[in-house]
């Protein structure tokens, strides 16, 4: 029997089992753009299946690109470095030349200074051990960028095939519909959502007789806000334009609420300026230290949302996590939802997160940019 491969996730199609991956009734063969029963729900109803495919599975596959000879394009999202850097990159490409694309641009103030950003990304890379031939910065949605990035990639890949390597929701199948449309004129070759794991096998794409743009399976990085919340506050935490930056004075023993998802306390330090960069569909509530507790449990999932009431029991408990910063500018970063940057003399501060999403400091992203 002749072999279909799913044009929206490249599952290979089969007939035989509804809840697994690539199932299509026999019907959809004879069509000419064919897409496996979850790709057409997710493309006309904005429906989202579970598949028997683990986290596991989705590595080993990608990992295989080791052992092929090609140009890595890792993209990465500029709004959220932390989730989406990897830092096993070079364990699943292998000795490949990477190229970092930093997407989701139009999300950062218009003053943000592009080539200092270039090089804080470098800075970023190069702390986890990955070499990187060039840096390129990108909107998808916009189209900005996407042509310097073709240009970088026809310069590096000397032929070969071209891998497009990320996490879950970082943008990928928006940037290569981007580079299908700009090329054929074909709109939505391939499918794209809000929700983690849409692409589930290799997409190839023919760039020329011998050589491939291929579209990976999403890396799952289970440290990211997405998978703690649910399909209508996954909409709500993802920003889908231009962040405005929310600046608070605060005095030690001041707590900021974002939402009911994270919170952070400022324990001790002078009266300085806290910057938040986040969705601007969130809330953020200040409230003294000693009250913040008391807040959250009479007001979680009402004034502090999302959580929503209904999503709440099955919430992760949130965990502290105790940072010392010294003088300076330097990010509070909660992966998959945004930052706070202390902006001051110094300060000790606790951040709570849901448990298994992990806090990390940085030198900010956005320092010394204006």
């Amino acid at each position: 029997m002749e072999q279909h491969i799913c044009q929206g996730c490249g599952s290979i199609i089969q007939t035989e089992h509804p809840n697994e991956a690539g199932y299509a009734p026999v019907s959809a063969l004879e069509k000419d753009v064919i897409l496996c029963k979850r790709c057409f729900r997710l493309k006309h109803y904005n429906e989202i299946h579970d598949v028997s495919i683990t986290d596991e599975d989705f590595l080993k596959m990608v990992s295989s690109i080791r052992d092929r000879n090609g140009l890595i394009v890792h993209i990465i999202d500029v709004f959220d470095v932390d989730g989406t850097l990897l830092s096993n990159l070079p364990r699943i490409t292998g000795d490949n030349p990477i190229i970092l694309v930093g997407n989701k641009l139009d999300l950062l103030p218009k003053s943000t200074n592009e080539n200092k950003l270039k090089q804080w990304l470098r800075h970023e890379a190069s702390q986890l051990g990955i070499k990187i031939k060039d840096v390129v910065l990108i909107s998808s949605v916009k189209g900005k960028g996407i042509d310097e990035l073709k240009e970088k990639i026809e310069a590096h890949r000397s032929g070969k095939d071209v891998f497009i390597v990320g996490v879950t929701n970082v943008g990928k199948s928006t940037f290569i519909n981007r580079l299908i449309k700009e090329s054929t004129g074909e709109e939505e070759a391939i499918t794209t959502s809000y929700f983690p794991g849409t692409t589930l096998g290799f997409i190839e794409i023919p760039l020329d007789e011998d050589s491939f743009l291929v579209d990976t399976p999403g890396i799952v990085n289970k440290q990211q806000m997405a998978h703690y919340v649910s399909e209508k506050e996954l909409k709500m935490i993802t920003p889908k334009k231009e962040i405005k930056a929310r600046v608070y004075q605060l005095q030690e023993q001041q707590t900021l609420y974002i939402g009911g998802l994270v919170r952070m306390d400022f324990i001790k330090g002078e009266k300085q300026s806290f910057v938040c960069y986040f969705s601007n569909d969130l809330t953020i509530h200040r409230t003294k230290l000693e009250n913040s507790d008391e807040l959250y449990e009479k007001h979680a999932g009402e004034l502090l949302s999302p959580p929503y009431k209904e999503q709440l029991e099955n919430f992760p408990p949130l965990t502290a996590h105790s940072f010392k910063i010294e003088k300076g500018k330097v990010d509070i970063v909660f992966p998959g939802l945004g930052w706070i940057s202390v902006q001051g003399e110094g300060a000790t501060v606790a951040a709570h997160s849901p448990k298994g999403v992990s806090v990390t400091t940085r030198k900010s992203l956005l320092s010394g940019q204006q």
